[in-house]
């Protein structure tokens, strides 16, 4: 499986399901590799993934992520062959422990060890398949951990609001040969205080979650950088905005870093899908 060296992503709950047909066509109509779409509160991935498959013909389609406390392992697995078998092997399986909030508060469930429990999660997966790291299945991975875990039992990682530095740093634990897909947000706004005001407003929900101030902690940010909805220099690193010239530099960082793939996620007013495709055809991979 190709990935594309260019992706799109963006969030499941955003759209209807007619504005997801008509945006996952425009991004197979541009030559993006891979769509990306999230689980968070409504839509369910895998019902999702087979209704955007049944609608396209060559774009991959990637669960970014589907969360393993919304299915038992067994079901993740059926639920890739299924969608697999029906596509001809246009469907990613990338999948998150998620968060606490969402987590227990949602799902009700207990939130377990991160990475114990996902490997016992892949190794209920796998069962007694002796190539199931070869399969299409990814992790968001953040810490050095998940992404060692990514490493020895996936294709690769799927790591989500991280700079170039961070890109580097999973290349060299994940090392050659392993799929590394890097989430980047894009705003097509010069003015400094509009561009500003929509990263803050799409980072909100982030910044409320333990797992990821853990990550931006440890790649320099302080506590009073992530708190009042995030510094300047918070907010510059997490949303390429600007000329095309500026997020066209911003996205070979993380390609110079080892990325293989970059999915890039619109960031623009709320509702406007418009505004989101305006963004796709900017950086379509064919011109």
């Amino acid at each position: 499986m190709d990935l594309g060296r260019l992706g799109a992503w963006y969030g499941a709950d955003k759209l209807s399901p007619p504005q997801w047909i008509e945006l996952v066509r425009t991004t197979e109509r541009l030559g993006y590799g891979t769509q990306w779409y999230s689980e968070s509160r409504q839509y369910e991935a895998m019902a999702l993934g087979a209704f955007l498959l049944s609608h396209t013909s060559r774009i991959k389609l990637g669960t970014s992520i589907a969360n393993i406390y919304a299915r038992d392992a067994v079901s993740s697995r059926n639920g890739l062959y299924t969608l697999g078998a029906i596509s001809g092997g246009r469907f990613v399986l990338g999948l998150g422990v998620s968060h606490v909030p969402l987590v227990e508060g949602l799902r009700r469930h207990q939130y377990g060890r991160p990475v114990a429990t996902m490997r016992e999660y892949l190794r209920s997966m796998a069962g007694d398949a002796t190539d199931a790291g070869e399969w299409p299945v990814m992790l968001a991975a953040l810490g050095p951990r998940m992404l060692a875990l990514s490493g020895e039992m996936t294709r690769g990682a799927l790591p989500y609001n991280v700079t170039p530095e961070h890109t580097a740093q999973a290349r060299e634990i994940l090392g050659p040969g392993k799929w590394l897909a890097v989430e980047q947000k894009v705003c097509l706004e010069t003015e400094p205080a509009k561009a500003r005001a929509l990263a803050r407003k799409e980072l909100a929900r982030y910044l409320t979650l333990p797992n990821y101030r853990r990550c931006w902690l440890s790649l320099g940010f302080t506590e009073a950088e992530l708190d009042g909805g995030g510094s300047d220099r918070f907010l510059d690193a997490m949303v390429a905005w600007g000329t095309e010239s500026a997020i066209r530099a911003r996205l070979a960082e993380h390609f110079d870093a080892g990325a293989d793939h970059v999915c890039i996620q619109p960031v623009h007013a709320d509702g406007d899908l418009e505004a989101a495709k305006r963004t796709l055809e900017v950086f379509a991979p064919g011109g």
